[in-house]
C-alpha cells in the first residue's frame, strides 16, 4: 500500500484541509450532508492539483472515508458518486474494493461540452471560429513535431479518401479523420480534445452538398497540407489551414441558414 493509500490519504486530505477532528456527524438536513459531501470532494480535487494524489491511489471505501472525515455514510457515498461521474475515481464493488483515483480521460467529457454549448445555444460560426484557432496551432505543430508514423498515418486517409471521390458519405467521414489526424500530429492533447468537443457540434455526419468536383478540391488542398507538414513548414502549413477553415465555416454557416451556394469545403 502506497503512502498515499487509504487510510493515510484521507488522513492527509483531512489535516491539509484542516478538518476539525471533532466534526460531527451530519443532520438530516440536505444542506448540511451537500456541504460537508461538497468538502470532501473539494479536498480530493485539493490533493490532486498539488499532486499529493495521483492515478491508482487507493481512497478506501465507503466506510473509510465516512470514518475518516466523521461523516455518515451516506454522504460518503453522495461523494463518492460526484467524484466518479467528474471522472476523478473509479468505484470498485466486493472484496477488494473501494475508490481509486482514475487516470486521466479527457476525450470523457467533450461530447458532454458539446451538449452544453448547444443547450446555451452557441451557434455554428463561433463553433468554427474556434474550430479554426483550434486547427490552425494544431496543423503548425504537426509541421514541428508530427513522427513517420504520423505523416504515413495522414498519407494513408489521403490514399482512402482518393478511392472515395465519388462516395459522398464516406469521403466526409474520412476528411473528417484527416483533420483528426492533423490534430494528432501535432502531439499536443488540449488540442485534440478541444476539437473531439467542437467536431460534435460543427461537423455533420451527412455532407448532401458534396459533390464530387468539390471533394476533388478538398482532396487537393488535404494533400497540400501533407507536403506542407512533411516539409516542416509550420508557417505554410498554418496558412492554408486557415484559409481551408474559414471556407468551411461559410459552408457550415449557409447550411444552417437557407442552404445557399457556398465555398469548397470539407
Amino acid at each position: 500500500m502506497s503512502e498515499t493509500s487509504s487510510p493515510i490519504a484521507l488522513l492527509k486530505l483531512r489535516q491539509a484541509a484542516g478538518i476539525d477532528a471533532s466534526l460531527q456527524p451530519p443532520s438530516l438536513q440536505t444542506g448540511r450532508a451537500v456541504s460537508l459531501s461538497t468538502r470532501i470532494i473539494a479536498d480530493v480535487r485539493r490533493a490532486l492539483t498539488e499532486r499529493r494524489l495521483k492515478p491508482g491511489d487507493t481512497l478506501g471505501t465507503e466506510k473509510d472515508i465516512a470514518s475518516h472525515y466523521d461523516v455518515s455514510r451516506i454522504v460518503a457515498r453522495d461523494a463518492l458518486r460526484s467524484l466518479e461521474a467528474l471522472g476523478v475515481v473509479e468505484i470498485r464493488m466486493g472484496k477488494g474494493g473501494g475508490a481509486r483515483i482514475a487516470k486521466g480521460n479527457p476525450r470523457l467529457f467533450a461530447e458532454a461540452l458539446a451538449i452544453q454549448l448547444d443547450l446555451t445555444g452557441i451557434g455554428p460560426a463561433e463553433v468554427i471560429d474556434a474550430q479554426r484557432a483550434i486547427e490552425c496551432m494544431a496543423a503548425e505543430l504537426a509541421a514541428e513535431h508530427a513522427t513517420t508514423s504520423d505523416h504515413a498515418t495522414i498519407r494513408h486517409l489521403l490514399d482512402q479518401a482518393e478511392r472515395a471521390i465519388g462516395d459522398r458519405d464516406a469521403f466526409t467521414r474520412l476528411s473528417r479523420a484527416f483533420h483528426f489526424a492533423v490534430a494528432e500530429a501535432s502531439h499536443n492533447r488540449v488540442l485534440v480534445v478541444q476539437l473531439v468537443s467542437l467536431d460534435y457540434v460543427a461537423w455533420p455526419m451527412r455532407n448532401t452538398t458534396l459533390t464530387p468536383a468539390v471533394a476533388r478540391r478538398v482532396q487537393d488542398v488535404h494533400v497540400q497540407l501533407a507536403n506542407l507538414i512533411e516539409m516542416r513548414d509550420a508557417a505554410g502549413a498554418r496558412r492554408l489551414m486557415d484559409d481551408h477553415v474559414k471556407m468551411i465555416r461559410a459552408r457550415r454557416v449557409a447550411e444552417r441558414g437557407k442552404g445557399s451556394q457556398t465555398p469548397d469545403c470539407c
